[in-house]
């Protein structure tokens, strides 16, 4: 089946236009107060003296190659998916800095997706006021004949670059299907160099999907005890499937405090075992605060774990079919 026929299957249906609905209730917007840099004053003035001293010529190395990484050239639209084995560790908070991400790093046209419809939160985290289209009303009037201009016409714009489609406008009501994302997935890849999709926790419909066609995949796994146990438990799922979806596979280990007790070399170590790369995201205090993500106010640590996390899950979608 080609996309075009998939796609037509639907028959097309004129639909009035939604209204706008604000991502944050207008009663606490002005309870997010303003961003909070990552990092505490005493340590941005520790990373301005030690950046002084030679021995940081090795982090600009490290940063510069992980940047091209992220620039690297796609052959067709890749689908990274992004999900956890429950919600609240920092999944649509790491979708959306890759989406950031690979917007500021890249000249062609990036989409954030979502497609966890329980009252998601990568429309606030992305920063966007307000949202009108989500997934289930452009699946009914998507046709192959639609170029980029059109689509982007449904599309939230992102105030530092690119752009973003949720899964519902904020309301509580039924969860995203299958054939909707499909329908949504295949029909917008071919628009976008990059879509990162936030799916919803697993074992979900929808997350199984995404993450059994996506390009490569992210898990974000708590640096807890249960978190680390259960999220091995999908890896080792993940390794039996025919298509080696583990190798495409790279796993973010948040920390949701500054004072986690789980011993991080342990952790990551038990999840490297079935042959994944594991990345820790430190603790930021401005990721801390839930509102929008500017990223010019994340902690040094958390900007350069970022840009080394899209580096290695774009290699990796490069290198698949």
């Amino acid at each position: 089946m080609t996309q075009g026929d998939h796609l037509t299957r639907r028959p097309y249906v004129a639909l009035p236009s939604p209204e706008s609905v604000p991502t944050v209730d207008p009663r606490l917007a002005s309870a997010l107060g303003r961003p909070q840099h990552g990092d505490s004053a005493a340590r941005r003035v520790g990373q301005s003296l030690r950046g002084l001293a030679a021995s940081a010529a090795k982090e600009v190395v490290d940063r510069s190659r992980h940047g091209n990484e992220v620039q690297l050239r796609v052959p067709t639209g890749r689908v990274i998916a992004v999900t956890s084995i429950r919600g609240g560790v920092g999944k649509s908070t790491v979708a959306a800095l890759l989406g950031r991400t690979f917007t500021q790093h890249r000249p062609d046209p990036v989409l954030t997706l979502e497609a966890d419809a329980a009252l998601g939160t990568l429309a606030v985290r992305m920063g966007a006021p307000s949202v009108r289209w989500s997934c289930p009303e452009l699946a009914r009037i998507l046709k192959p004949s639609m170029d980029l201009n059109d689509i982007t016409g449904y599309l939230v714009p992102v105030t530092d670059g690119g752009w973003l489609l949720p899964a519902s406008q904020g309301r509580v009501g039924p969860p995203l299907d299958v054939p909707t994302y499909r329908t949504v997935s295949l029909a917008l890849r071919r628009h976008f160099a990059v879509t990162v999709v936030d799916c919803e926790t697993l074992p979900g419909e929808v997350a199984r999907t995404a993450m059994d066609t996506a390009h490569a995949r992210v898990i974000v796994a708590p640096r807890t005890a249960e978190g680390v146990n259960g999220t091995r438990v999908v890896l080792d799922w993940l390794s039996r499937l025919p298509h080696r979806a583990i190798d495409s596979t790279v796993v973010v280990l948040t920390s949701n405090s500054p004072d986690m007790t789980l011993d991080l070399k342990t952790a990551v170590a038990h999840l490297r075992e079935p042959g994944v790369t594991v990345l820790p995201l430190p603790y930021d205090r401005h990721l801390a605060q839930g509102g929008p993500i500017h990223t010019t106010v994340l902690a040094r640590a958390t900007h350069d774990a970022t840009v080394t996390l899209a580096g290695e899950v774009l290699r990796r979608a490069v290198g698949m079919r």
